[in-house]
């Protein structure tokens, strides 16, 4: 606790000068003695929050985190509408994007522990004649290899759309699983199944596939009922078909097509485009909830989360941070104050999210409106706050 000086009682007193002298020297030699008043320590998130919007010009950027204690805190910053430029709200809903990765990998893993599904079988087994042509076999593609990125599968959305301009224009359009995985098997394979590493979508639209086949349900009901409603997400779902708004509240999502132009507003959009690799809706405090649900094995059986925690290492130049290694829908990187985060990380068009947690029960999620945002280093910032945000729950050493 921070103190300060007590003003001395006033008191009518007739003294002589050099009585009056020697109080106020003494009276200032005890002042000098007493500690003062330290500045106020500022919050270390809500500083990195403000830099993003100042500094990067996201309209707003948004986080949550939650300590090895259970103790929870949301910082804000920035405005949730450039149009009225109404406050953003803590805790509001983003596209949480690529992040749907891991919702899938678990619905897949459960499959696993029920002995409905295997690791190591080829895709072949459970979707016969899906994968076929242009050096693509399906009975050389494991499960293994789609949730891993390992499957040589090409990555569809590298060819749903010329530029951002294009992808913009395209955003109301509506995909069916199967257009999209078409877009994929129109190219060859990247490389031979199991060697060698490349993020890909792809796979996780077979991934989804291959979850309705053997459940005979459709996707969006077996995350639901097998990891959202588990895991006691309140505020997550994924969005049924045709549905192009984002239920609850949440900010507008814009888009910089180009550097130095203006924001275009694509909070509506159709978002079957990433279907089972990415149409989640979610906030910072859900999927800070998921992944300690998912990390202290109350998804997860042990043996399929040890799986999906045994990671390979990536290419140098894939555009990771060094030291990232992929597992089956999640990836570890390695935090400035030591150890590991787990988590995956989402972008979509209008939004973008960084979740992580570590072992020892810290989690944290940033997310932001824009994407892609104006500042050429943007987005390495967002990642950069989830590490700010982690690793200011690490406990002070004595």
């Amino acid at each position: 606790m921070s103190m300060s000086p007590h003003p001395t009682p006033h008191r009518h007193l007739r003294t002589t000068a050099a009585t009056a002298l020697t109080l106020t020297l003494t009276a200032l030699a005890l002042t000098s003695t007493l500690p003062a008043t330290a500045a106020p320590t500022p919050d270390p998130v809500q500083h990195a929050l403000d830099r993003l919007v100042q500094d990067d010009g996201y309209p707003a950027a948004w986080a949550a985190t939650t300590d090895r204690d259970g103790r929870t805190r949301q910082a804000v910053a920035g405005v949730a509408d450039l149009r009225t430029g109404a406050k953003a709200s803590v805790d509001g809903r983003t596209r949480a994007a690529s992040v749907n990765k891991s919702f899938t990998a678990v619905a897949v893993l459960q499959l696993v522990g029920e002995g409905k599904v295997s690791l190591d079988a080829p895709v072949e087994k459970y979707l016969p004649g899906l994968l076929r042509g242009n050096g693509i076999d399906g009975r050389r593609i494991t499960v293994r290899h789609l949730l891993q990125h390992t499957s040589g599968l090409p990555d569809y959305t590298r060819y749903l759309a010329t530029d951002l301009a294009d992808m913009a224009a395209k955003r109301h359009r509506y995909y069916q699983p199967r257009t999209l995985l078409d877009l994929a098997l129109r190219h060859k394979a990247v490389f031979p199944p199991g060697k060698g590493w490349q993020y890909s979508s792809t796979g996780y639209v077979v991934a989804g596939l291959l979850v309705e086949q053997v459940t005979g349900r459709p996707l969006n009901e077996e995350i639901t009922h097998r990891v959202i409603n588990r895991a006691g997400l309140r505020n997550t779902y994924l969005p049924t078909p045709g549905d192009q708004q984002i239920q609850g509240p949440h900010p507008h999502g814009y888009s910089a097509l180009k550097q130095g132009t203006p924001f275009l507003d694509v909070t509506q959009l159709d978002p079957s485009s990433a279907w089972a690799a990415g149409s989640l809706i979610s906030t910072p405090n859900d999927l800070n909830r998921f992944l300690s649900a998912l990390l202290t094995g109350k998804l997860l059986r042990p043996a399929q989360l040890a799986q999906m925690r045994t990671t390979v290492a990536i290419p140098a130049d894939s555009g990771y941070p060094a030291g990232t290694r992929f597992g089956l829908g999640i990836s570890s990187q390695k935090l400035s104050c030591g150890g590991l985060r787990w988590g995956q990380e989402g972008d979509f068009l209008g939004y973008a999210t960084s979740p992580g947690a570590t072992d020892d029960g810290r989690t944290a999620t940033v997310a932001v409106n824009a994407n892609p945002g104006p500042a050429a280093q943007g987005r390495q910032h967002v990642d950069r706050t989830l590490d700010t945000a982690l690793c200011s729950l690490t406990p002070r050493r004595p």
